[in-house]
């Protein structure tokens, strides 16, 4: 056996044993806190970022672009080996590139699954609650989503706009970041800037709005999006950046950093993500009240939802179909059950930050 199968090899036997691991760090989030997403893994995070932080396009987008590509033709040679002989051969340098970059994702990023979970972070007590609680809740959110409507932009069409668009988001992003980390400090570090997808619309159709890439440490955002959701869809990937993993907590991430942020597009972009979550919570629950409260959006407010809807009717069908089930099945194989309580863990996490304050 010569040195470059040996490796080989070797990088495939690694994986089960890093799979393996990974299940077992499951029992212990204080440990992976602590040695891992707070120590080993924080200052991979910002290095990989600054790094491509200094270019002004998504390395990322790149990144997955070619290794679609080598994947593709890996898999056609592979075909054609069955025929001219070689297919074991194949079959190892493909089971050795999926198995480095399955390897350097857990290292680079995915332990952060097994992380201390932020509700213990942030103090809060996640509990089951009534009906009345979430009524109130989202009876609050609306109250400030109306109130902070009325100082944000509108376009022509009487729809929520920011004027300097993506860019100017892009680069305002970081002081709700800045705000939040005084008080929870894992949010803080020095971090590259989010990206936009150049294939935006494209992805679109797949229901995606954003990706964290672990191997460029960039948090690459959809820009064909409403302008009252891009504040909070960028934050949200910045929060994957930070090393929080789980979706449902990168929402609630967002909300709490979009919500500390100075300018009152970004905090209305926090809050409607948050009216969104919870009106559906309750809308399960309780249609009569979500109809109630629905009544009392301002017209702003109400525009703003409407126009959200009528302008994703066009992106639905089978690929969203397809896309959502995959991202299902990659969640779920991490551990991630959504509502570990009654309402889902982002409105969970919305009610015991209510009832705290």
């Amino acid at each position: 056996m010569n040195d470059k199968l040996r490796s080989k090899i070797i990088i495939i036997a690694l994986a089960p044993i890093i799979f393996i691991l990974n299940i077992i760090t499951k029992s212990y989030p204080e440990f992976i806190e602590k040695y891992y997403s707070t120590g080993l893994d924080r200052p991979i995070r910002q290095g990989l970022s600054i790094i491509t932080g200094v270019f002004p396009f998504s390395a990322a987008e790149f990144l997955i672009i070619t290794l679609v590509i080598i994947l593709v033709i890996s898999f056609i040679v592979l075909f054609i080996k069955i025929v001219k002989g070689g297919f074991i051969k194949q079959l190892i340098n493909i089971l050795a590139f999926a198995s480095s970059l399955y390897i350097i994702f857990m290292i680079f990023w995915g332990f952060n699954y097994n992380r201390i979970s932020f509700d213990k972070i942030a103090n809060l007590k996640i509990e089951k609650s009534s009906k009345e609680d979430l009524y109130k809740l989202c009876e609050s959110l609306i109250a400030r989503a109306n109130t902070l409507r009325s100082k944000v932009y509108e376009n022509p069409k009487g729809v929520m706009t920011i004027q300097g668009g993506y860019k100017d988001v892009f680069k305002r992003e970081a002081s709700g970041y800045e705000a939040a980390s005084k008080i929870y400090p894992e949010l803080g570090g020095k971090y590259g800037p989010p990206k936009r997808i150049l294939l935006s619309e494209k992805m679109s159709y797949t229901g995606i709005t954003g990706i964290y890439m672990p191997y460029t440490g960039e948090p690459n955002v959809n820009i064909n999006v409403t302008d009252y959701m891009l504040p909070a869809t960028a934050a949200h990937e910045m929060a994957h950046q930070r090393g929080f993993a789980r979706e449902d907590e990168a929402n609630y991430i967002a909300y709490v950093t979009c919500s500390m942020h100075p300018d009152n597009d970004f905090q209305y972009s926090g809050v409607m993500l948050a009216v969104i979550y919870s009106m559906n919570a309750l809308a399960d629950n309780d249609m009569e009240s979500y109809k109630h409260l629905a009544k009392t959006y301002s017209e702003g407010v109400r525009r703003d939802l409407v126009y959200d809807s009528e302008y994703w009717q066009k992106y639905k069908g089978k690929t969203e179909k397809i896309t959502n089930q995959v991202n299902n099945t990659y969640l779920k194989s991490n551990g991630q059950k959504d509502g570990v309580q009654s309402y889902g863990r982002m409105v969970d996490l919305l009610l015991a930050e209510y009832k705290k304050k």
